[in-house]
């Protein structure tokens, strides 16, 4: 585990990571702390960069995205970087990884419809062989980090 995360660390994430709107003295009258130590240690936390922010959670139906999908790249020789450089101005992109493998990009997008989705995957063409997956439902969404435990289930 690491040391910057004890115990009474980890009951203050995962009570942020539920709510990150939760007081301080509401987290600390759960775990037994008082706000302002609450609020230091995540003030700490935040510090180490354990805490890299706080979102707010939007739903991409109830904004006029009928489609999710997940798109993966196969960039062709030269294009990676040119790709790379210009993939944080596409707004449909929601999120996207390099990763190793066949494929060098894989994407979560939101689209209006399956037309969009089409002029969006022409874009792409030009740097490299897409392959295109529509999301159905999501099953896990934002799961919350937990302490590491060893293979005997012990932290």
């Amino acid at each position: 585990m690491n040391p910057k995360i004890d115990e009474l660390n980890w009951k203050i994430l995962e009570k942020l990571q539920d709510n990150a709107r939760e007081s301080f003295a509401h987290i600390g009258r759960s775990i037994g702390l008082t706000a302002p130590a609450v609020g230091e240690r995540v003030k700490k936390m935040e510090d180490l960069g354990i805490i890299t922010g706080y979102h707010a959670k939007v739903s991409h139906a109830h904004t006029g995205h009928q489609l999710k999908a997940i798109i993966t790249l196969r960039a062709f020789m030269g294009k990676l970087k040119p790709f790379l450089a210009l993939v944080n101005t596409f707004e449909e992109v929601v999120n996207c990884y390099r990763i190793t493998g066949n494929e060098n990009i894989v994407m979560e997008v939101v689209l209006k419809d399956q037309f969009h989705l089409e002029k969006f995957i022409d874009k792409l063409i030009q740097y490299g062989e897409t392959r295109t997956n529509i999301v159905l439902s999501q099953v896990i969404a934002n799961a919350p980090m937990n302490p590491i435990k060893k293979i005997d289930g012990s932290l």
